[in-house]
């Protein structure tokens, strides 16, 4: 080859491939893995007071433009954001920005409304992108990353860039995005004005009302229709009073994984904790409210109230029940359901799928220590950060703080893993389901096949073998048992091979499934990650 060919070809390539790495890490602005540049720029010198007063006086907006990693925005608007955690003239207060405040079309890849938080009570740094990261293996949950803030050409220090759970959130991960929808994060100056007769300090935990404004110091309504209050009071009264039909009206699984995840990661600034709040609630368009995460700066014990008695010490923060709030009546989403034996069988299989995925193993340690590299320069060149940098490096294994004394990650989630392996309601092994395949069109066969046989081979005596299965992503999943009864081309009876038929309806080619498997006192789901990864299997590729 010629080599000023050969030299020009490399050139060639090595800038498309550059220009494609760029494109690629533009497409995720969430990025975990990186950290990215916000350059504000205010043409007013006093903005830190106007910023100040907009705070105080309500949600005003400051103009300014922004630059994010090099791309421009003019004319956005921008706030402070938070409650405890704002302080006047400080440099450390959390914000919100609206790239599409004045031009509605402005966004940077799609999103319009971006949060920065400032890691309160965080030495670490990591609790809250490490917090989101596991949280989106099992349910739909923010995105976060790092960013580093300049206003006015001034080093303001390392935030955590979360995306916003909006309408587009919710439309990527619901299908929908104008139905009813509430923010779980009770107002505290508001509840005194609450009209009489409505319980003391409930907070967004989901008890009864019989009086609609009731709720409103405790949950703000996002969407649009003042009929989303009705659809609120018929969910809490469906819980406490015909707890039964509940499933109707709320997505179970959902709310199960959401409580499990809180528990493990002794997440208690939210429902599990003293103001039950910091989650949303998303009706969709099944008609069930999906619970959605939310500010997960304190997680990983940070925040330490149960709301039951006083804060939790180290030991009970390692040692913490997994079946917390499982008789406290003020707290009906986890009283009621775990009450349920097969609620509580799920909600403990979901426990266990978190904690061996992510704990057991040691994976979130190691996961840590790699985000408190990727932040480390940054970190220690913010001048305004809330911790030393002799506290960041050793926050992962030591507590910090005299007053507040705030966990190490490991320190804490070490003992807690050992802890909940050898728990008595989480030991119990359950079915493994070590294979499935779906039944194809054998070779010369005269006729194409035009059912769905399915099969899997399942160990360790379960009691029962359900599969879950819908024909488009759209759809509710039905249910069916498996049987180990020798049909559907499963082999013999009692061999452990489970088989069932299932017969699609015209047009109905794919079809999307998972599998559990129980015992009597738990539960295995194959794929693992069935609520995101379902199995798939199209009748013609069964046919091919």
């Amino acid at each position: 080859m010629n080599k000023t060919y050969f030299l020009t070809a490399c050139f060639f390539l090595c800038t498309l491939g550059l220009l494609q790495a760029q494109n690629d890490s533009k497409k995720d602005f969430y990025d975990t893995n990186s950290v990215k540049e916000f350059r504000i720029k205010f043409e007013q010198k006093d903005w830190m007071n106007l910023m100040d007063s907009l705070r105080l006086s309500g949600d005003g907006m400051l103009i300014g433009d922004i630059s994010l990693d090099g791309e421009k925005f003019s004319d956005v608007g921008i706030r402070y954001r938070g409650t405890r955690s704002f302080k006047t003239g400080s440099k450390r207060n959390a914000f919100t920005i609206k790239l599409n405040h004045i031009n509605k079309d402005q966004s940077i890849d799609g999103y319009k409304s971006l949060k920065l938080s400032n890691a309160l009570r965080d030495p670490s740094m990591v609790r809250e992108v490490l917090s989101y990261e596991i949280a989106r293996k099992y349910m739909p949950a923010p995105k976060a990353n790092y960013a580093r803030l300049y206003i006015n050409n001034e080093y303001f220090g390392l935030f955590v860039n979360v995306e916003s759970v909006n309408k587009k959130f919710l439309k990527e991960n619901f299908g929908s995005k104008d139905n009813t929808f509430f923010k779980c994060a009770p107002h505290i100056d508001d509840m005194d004005d609450a009209p009489k007769g409505c319980k003391n300090k409930i907070f967004s935990s989901l008890q009864y009302e019989d009086n609609i404004d009731c709720y409103k110091p405790n949950y703000e309504l996002k969407s649009d229709d003042e009929a989303g209050w009705k659809d609120l009071n018929k969910l809490t009264k469906t819980l406490a009073q015909n707890p039964k039909k509940i499933s109707e009206i709320l997505n179970v699984d959902r709310t199960l994984w959401m409580l499990a995840y809180n528990n493990v990661l002794v997440n208690l600034s939210s429902y599990t904790g003293q103001q039950s709040q910091n989650y949303y609630l998303y009706k969709d368009d099944e008609g069930r409210f999906n619970p959605i995460i939310w500010d997960l700066n304190l997680s990983f014990g940070s925040f330490k109230n149960t709301g039951v008695g006083s804060d939790l010490n180290l030991k009970k923060l390692q040692t913490m029940d997994p079946l917390l709030h499982i008789s406290n009546e003020s707290k009906p989403l986890i009283s009621t359901l775990l009450k349920n034996p097969q609620y509580q069988k799920l909600y403990l299989s979901h426990m266990r799928t978190i904690l061996y995925d992510n704990f057991v193993n040691g994976a979130y340690a190691e996961r840590a220590k790699t985000l408190q590299r990727l932040i480390q320069v940054p970190f220690i060149n913010d001048q305004n950060k809330f911790y030393t940098t002799n506290e960041f490096n050793s926050s992962l294994r030591s507590t910090i703080g005299k007053r507040s004394k705030i966990p190490g990650l490991i320190e804490l989630m070490g003992k807690r893993a050992k802890f909940l392996k050898k728990h008595k309601k989480l030991t119990p092994i359950p079915p493994e389901v070590v294979d499935v395949s779906v039944v194809s069109r054998k070779k010369l066969a005269a006729k194409d096949i035009n059912t769905f046989d399915i099969i899997a081979q399942v160990e360790k005596r379960p009691k029962n073998v359900k599969l879950f299965y819908r024909f488009d992503s759209k759809s509710p999943y039905r249910s069916i048992y498996m049987k180990d009864d020798g049909k559907n081309d499963d082999g013999k009876a009692s061999d452990g091979l489970y088989g069932i038929s299932i017969q699609p309806g015209e047009g109905q080619n794919t079809l999307e499934y998972y599998i559990m498997a129980e015992t009597i006192y738990s539960i295995e789901f194959s794929p693992t990650n069935y609520m995101f990864a379902p199995y798939t299997a199209d009748l013609n590729e069964l046919n091919q």
